[in-house]
């Protein structure tokens, strides 16, 4: 496993990630505690040091902390604990009168998920998604106050465009709060849009990038190129739509450039993204054990010069 610095902090991450919104899903083998703390514990033998979750993820909201807080236990020292707050949680942490961003709320969110998550600090605390009720240095000033107190060690956003970004260093230097080290967004090769403003605004800034949705909901993954969803396959229940909507002769071509290299889909679609720049930690989901495996494998391939510039000609980058 390679590690990388979180942007210009001083925080080590491993380039992949374990996206954690599996762990207390509905209906999959990591639903319960037995099954999550496998995919944990083999994310932490493959070397994965980044666990990502959040309060709104799992069939109830805080369900996800609560298993991943359980399944590390004496290994919570070793790894870095990335969640988010943000999103309507349905009253976990109280009434938040759409302002989820306020001081009051964030106040509430972070001590019910470091209760949750059974620790006494995160090292990481993510802001999930702009709250227009709420002006950023508010915003700003409370999670600085977190840092301050020990509770958070660095402080993240999600889902933020590029003008966000800025608006928020601005005021971070500004005003002398503790700065964002990171932006988490959705990245993959069949979407390319955050290159357009997002990654400037992170490589200007020293922030550091993690992809969400590195498989595109399992377009990436070489399943669906015969334009037909294996039986039990994720498309078959889930966003049935992005099949129906998908490029075939794309994926097709994706194939075979894989193919052509000896290598899996997933192993590109992975490589790909840690080639990118300010990109320190590929964010990937599993509810089994031999996934969290593959895809902690699959960023080792190194692509070349010439084979950058073919996947730019399947994969348009953003305009």
């Amino acid at each position: 496993m390679e590690y990388r610095t979180l942007g210009t902090s001083g925080l080590t991450v491993s380039a992949v990630g374990l996206g954690c919104n599996n762990l207390g899903r509905e209906s999959t083998a990591s639903e319960s505690q037995r099954g999550a703390t496998a995919v944990v514990s083999a994310a932490v033998e493959a070397g994965i040091t980044l666990f990502d979750t959040a309060d709104s993820y799992g069939k109830t909201p805080g369900l996800s902390e609560e298993l991943l807080g359980k399944a590390l236990g004496r290994k919570r020292d070793d790894v870095i604990i990335a969640t988010k707050f943000g999103l309507d949680v349905k009253g976990l942490n109280g009434r938040d009168f759409g302002a989820r961003g306020s001081r009051r709320y964030i106040m509430k969110a972070v001590e019910s998920s470091l209760k949750r998550l059974g620790t006494e600090w995160i090292d990481l605390y993510q802001f999930h998604a702009p709250d227009p009720n709420t002006p950023i240095d508010e915003t700003l000033a409370a999670m600085s106050d977190l840092v301050s107190a020990g509770k958070v060690r660095y402080i993240g956003h999600s889902n933020r465009p590029g003008w966000s970004i800025t608006e928020a260093e601005f005021t971070a230097r500004q005003e002398g709060y503790t700065r964002f080290i990171s932006a988490q967004n959705h990245y993959n090769l069949l979407n390319r849009n955050i290159e357009a403003e997002v990654i400037p605004a992170a490589e200007a800034y020293g922030i550091g990038v993690l992809p969400y949705f590195p498989l595109a909901n399992g377009l990436l993954t070489g399943k669906y190129s015969s334009g037909k969803a294996p039986a039990g396959s994720r498309l078959t229940h889930s966003r049935t739509n992005l099949l129906d909507t998908a490029d075939m002769e794309q994926l097709r071509l994706f194939k075979d450039f894989a193919r052509a290299r000896d290598v899996t889909e997933l192993d590109v679609a992975f490589s790909w993204l840690a080639t990118r720049p300010a990109v320190a930690s590929v964010i990937a989901g599993a509810t089994r054990p031999d996934q969290v495996r593959q895809n902690a494998a699959a960023a080792q391939w190194k692509p070349s010069e010439a084979d950058l510039r073919e996947l730019d000609v399947i994969f348009p980058p953003a305009k």
